[in-house]
């Protein structure tokens, strides 16, 4: 039966760390600030974001919230964006995604200061993990790295494979994997002979956001498997990339959802902001 690898404490622990550095901060008269930006009515957006401001508050960070109504336009959101990356007390601007399908991503991304770009998203932060020689990790692929050191697993040396090819998941998770040793695969849709590859993973981390897509038959026993999928199954309950209960037979160590890697993303969204509010 594999380790559970409990996200819930590790990110716990984390925060209590974040929590003690921040009041070494505020000796200092400095106070991380957070600006959370959330366009429209997209309920799931909406818990994200309090749990965000839930979560800076624990930890003693400032924070402000900008909620914009559904019709925003691209100007007004941009203008916004802008007087963010000017504000002294704000050090990370976080812009909720998805936004409306009016408005440009891609431009909104490019807007903010890479100093304040706490999710990793910018061009220029992302240039500079491709380089290892980053400010800012995105959250989640920093978190899961986070869960596979409080495991005690070492990544060098490691096959690695990677389910999924999302800018915000799959490919900055292999370059941190890359960036500590590991040989990593990347797989996605167009894969040949995906159970196959996924079998000869040391390190297997599922990105695809399809309930149950990897079966105990594409898992090496003993493998470290994290569950990066955040679904609902037919009976509308909450359930991950990875049969859970077929693969933690085989499994050396895996993530449970909910309470693996979930916790562990806005946790990372702190360590970031504090990073930056130290800069």
């Amino acid at each position: 039966m594999a380790k559970l690898i409990d996200g819930k404490a590790i990110s716990a622990a984390l925060r209590e760390q974040i929590k003690q550095e921040t009041r070494l901060l505020a000796e200092q008269g400095i106070t991380p600030g957070l600006a959370v930006v959330i366009v429209g009515e997209d309920p799931a957006s909406q818990v994200y974001v309090r749990n965000k401001e839930k979560a800076c508050e624990e930890v003693g960070f400032y924070s402000e919230k900008y909620a914009l109504p559904a019709q925003t336009t691209q100007e007004e959101l941009l203008a916004l964006v802008e007087k963010l990356n000017h504000k002294p007390d704000i050090d990370g601007i976080l812009v909720q995604l998805p936004l409306p399908s009016h408005l440009d991503e891609k431009a909104v991304i490019a807007a903010i200061s890479p100093d304040k770009d706490v999710d990793a998203f910018h061009a220029v932060n992302v240039g500079r993990i491709m380089q290892g020689e980053y400010r800012f990790l995105p959250c989640t692929p920093a978190g899961i790295m986070e869960l596979i050191h409080a495991a005690g697993v070492a990544v060098e040396g490691k096959e690695c494979v990677v389910i999924g090819r999302s800018n915000i998941v799959g490919k900055p998770m292999a370059m941190l994997l890359l960036h500590e040793n590991g040989t990593v695969t990347i797989c996605h849709s167009r894969t040949k002979n995906l159970p196959e590859v996924a079998r000869r993973a040391d390190i297997l981390v599922a990105a695809v956001g399809k309930a149950g897509f990897v079966t105990a038959d594409m898992v090496k026993p003993g493998a470290v498997v994290i569950d990066v999928g955040m679904n609902r199954n037919a009976q509308g309950k909450l359930c991950g990339d990875v049969d859970f209960a077929a693969v933690s037979e085989i499994a050396g160590a895996i993530t449970p959802v909910p309470g693996g890697v979930g916790p562990m993303t806005i946790t990372m969204l702190l360590k970031n902001t504090l990073a930056a509010a130290r800069r």
